[in-house]
């Protein structure tokens, strides 16, 4: 029989579905999960402090097939799973309309100042009509970085909207541009969107030199890894008013603190990594395709959503 430790969060959509040959052991708990990782061949870890689930993977010496909810697996020692045979799946496109559902709503909102009015309906106060500042998307021209799924159906969405959207792909074919181009061609846009993975060579690619070619008043859309951005440099752009703002649903740190200086640049608006929250919808898509991996581990099939531990993706 094989052993799979599994979250007590997908048990509801799984119990009774998995194959005879698996044996479910459920975990509710970090402290279960850490204690029950010595007896795991296949685990599901997720827990947003991932505290517990590392020290799993560390116990867990049995373990042959690691599986996430999540897209991002930058959290994880990708080396030493690789260095062990561990193989890896990922939540990849599970939660992409979910995610793109929230930066476009947000950058709705922040075209058209939502925000304030919100909180002027909190203050009971009915506010003066705003002739200035407000946007439409509808013509604007949007760059999207990291064309994955959740770039591809971010970039749907907005062509509903009449935006013309470029996207930045590794071969630079069909209207995209290539890793070395967009860089140069940063200032054309109206918006910039950021939806990649993190990996080595995501990490800083927004730094201060492509935030100081942006279009004056163009706004920042970080959907996808804070390390890829120099926060720092944000800062400084915002307060200077070089920009028109910023949507960051990332920090660096998480919880951001209190008094952090981001939290007052004029412009910043801060969802706190809410865009990804799972959904219903993508909850019974995560179980569906977790079943469907469990027949393809016994078979010896290929795994759907693999990740590639060399390349973190």
């Amino acid at each position: 029989m094989t052993t799979a430790l599994i979250t007590a969060q997908a048990r509801p959509l799984l119990e009774g579905r998995l194959p005879p040959q698996i044996t479910p052991l459920w975990w509710e708990t970090g402290e279960e999960l850490v204690a029950l990782a010595p007896q795991a061949e296949i685990g599901w870890f997720d827990m947003f402090d991932k505290s517990a689930p590392l020290e799993a993977i560390r116990r867990a010496r049995d373990l042959k097939w690691l599986n996430s909810f999540f897209a991002g697996v930058d959290w994880l020692p990708l080396d030493d799973l690789k260095a062990r045979g561990v193989r890896l799946t990922n939540g990849s496109g599970l939660n992409a309309n979910t995610v793109a559902e929230f930066a476009v709503m947000a950058m709705l909102a922040f075209a058209r100042g939502h925000a304030d009015i919100v909180r002027a309906g909190d203050r009971h106060e009915w506010l003066a009509p705003r002739m200035e500042g407000n946007r439409e998307l509808a013509g604007a021209k949007v760059l999207i970085l990291g064309y994955g799924e959740i770039g591809q159906a971010i970039a749907r969405m907005l062509s509903g909207f009449r935006v013309e959207v470029v996207p930045v792909r590794r071969s630079g074919a069909d209207g995209a541009l290539g890793p070395q181009e967009w860089q140069a061609r940063v200032g054309e846009f109206d918006w910039v969107v950021m939806a990649m993975p993190g990996t080595p060579e995501t990490r800083g690619v927004v730094s201060a030199d492509v935030l100081a070619r942006m279009k004056p008043g163009a706004v920042l859309v970080n959907m996808g890894r804070a390390d890829a951005l120099d926060q720092g440099a944000l800062i400084a752009a915002l307060n200077a008013r070089k920009l028109g703002g910023a949507i960051l649903d990332l920090t660096d740190p998480e919880p951001l603190p209190p008094d952090h200086p981001l939290w007052d640049a004029p412009g910043a608006q801060i969802t706190m990594h809410m865009a990804g929250l799972p959904t219903l919808a993508s909850k019974v898509a995560a179980a569906q395709r977790f079943l469907a991996n469990c027949e393809a581990y016994l078979s010896g099939a290929p795994l759907v959503s693999e990740v590639d531990l060399a390349l973190g993706y």
